[in-house]
């Protein structure tokens, strides 16, 4: 539904301008009519025309008064000229004048100030009273008028264009939120996707793995055949309870759930579980840690998710070699992760999909985290990975 706030606003804001200009007018020719009253002016023509020649032009310059912005010019002119004989004038000549200064149009103001300046006076002896001021007392009240008229103008349009630039900075300001926003949501739905190949491609490796031993090897008893079976169901149940919770990054926290489910958050002792589960697969891994101090858990994720990555790559890429994963640091000299392979002979390699995503995730969350990242094959033949993080964030 559109906001008709502005246009209320601007209803208002011509109301009051109106009213103001209204009791101007009738202010200026009630004194007109008691200073003819007080001095027994019994002149027909002028009475006459103070109640019907100086009413016609003063509704003439009402209605010439709602065209000021499309011909500001002409229209202050004209209600200036009108009020040099017409009392009802005085209210929207007024109002031309101030309009100009607060538009800043300072080369119709210069016109307008002597032109009204001068009406006043012409219009102090048009009209005949008892005591006329001296020409130069008309001058200098009716500049002294002018000029309040102009300076109330003015201030009214600096106070204008100030709510403008502040209405604009807001809306500026507005615009960068949503902009932050957005980016703040591309770059959590690239984590999560990051997250969810960390957490997945480790499960479905071993389900891949396990299930080509089974499409190959055709020498397995019976007893192994279900061992590896159920190797595969286990991972695969772990994979989807991996998925769900990565996924429950993206459900509406508004959207009841029988059970909400939790991110991922491994600690720094889940690294010698996830070697357990390579070992139990049949991989061969060996850990060695030498950690000094407590780890923040945001290093802790990003260690993790380092040497998860490296054994995935093993597994998928050199299968059936050895793997030495090392972690040592203190807070002094940071956090150390160092996950090296031999080099696979006559090993069958696993027909996985590669995404090209895991290397350079780490690149990016170790970058992130203030460290650095070297991975490539070595002179012997095997691949290395290795990882330096600062202790603190």
């Amino acid at each position: 539904m559109p906001d008709s706030t502005p246009i209320t606003t601007s209803r208002m804001s011509s109301m009051w301008r109106y009213a103001l200009a209204v009791l101007i007018s009738v202010g200026a020719w009630v004194a007109v009519a008691f200073t003819m009253s007080e001095a027994n002016i019994d002149d027909a023509p002028i009475t006459v025309w103070l109640f019907i020649g100086d009413t016609v032009l003063g509704l003439i310059s009402f209605v010439l008064i709602r065209f000021r912005h499309r011909w500001p010019g002409p229209v202050a002119i004209i209600t200036s000229m009108f009020s040099f004989v017409s009392a009802v004038s005085v209210g929207p000549a007024t109002w031309a004048v101030g309009s100009a200064a607060s538009r800043h149009r300072w080369r119709l103001v210069a016109v307008l100030f002597p032109l009204n300046v001068a009406a006043g006076i012409v219009q102090e002896r048009f009209y005949p009273g008892e005591d006329d001021l001296p020409l130069w007392a008309s001058l200098l009240v009716g500049a002294l008028v002018v000029g309040i008229v102009l300076a109330i103008g003015y201030a009214m349009g600096s106070q204008r264009n100030l709510m403008d630039s502040l209405r604009e900075r807001a809306l500026t300001a507005e615009r960068e939120q949503q902009a932050r926003v957005a980016q703040a949501q591309s770059s959590e739905r690239t984590r999560i996707a990051r997250e969810m190949h960390d957490v997945l491609a480790h499960r479905i490796s071993l389900v891949a793995m396990h299930a080509g031993a089974l499409s190959y090897r055709t020498d397995l008893t019976p007893e192994e055949q279900a061992t590896a079976a159920r190797t595969i169901e286990d991972n695969a149940h772990q994979a989807l309870r991996d998925l769900r919770d990565v996924l429950g990054v993206l459900r509406d926290p508004m959207v009841p759930t029988d059970a909400a489910p939790e991110q991922p958050q491994p600690v720094i002792a889940d690294i010698a579980r996830l070697v357990e589960e390579e070992r139990a697969s049949g991989m061969r891994v060996s850990l060695e840690e030498a950690i000094t101090g407590e780890l923040s858990d945001g290093r802790a994720r990003t260690a993790y998710r380092i040497v998860q990555e490296a054994l995935t790559n093993a597994r998928k890429h050199a299968p059936g070699t050895s793997v030495t994963a090392t972690l040592s640091g203190n807070p002094d000299d940071g956090l150390s992760i160092t996950i090296r392979n031999a080099a696979p002979v006559g090993t069958r390699q696993l027909d996985l999909p590669d995404s090209g995503l895991g290397l350079i995730g780490l690149d990016e969350r170790v970058g992130l985290a203030g460290g650095r990242l070297r991975h490539g094959p070595e002179a012997a033949g095997g691949f290395v990975v290795e990882a330096w993080l600062p202790w603190q964030a």
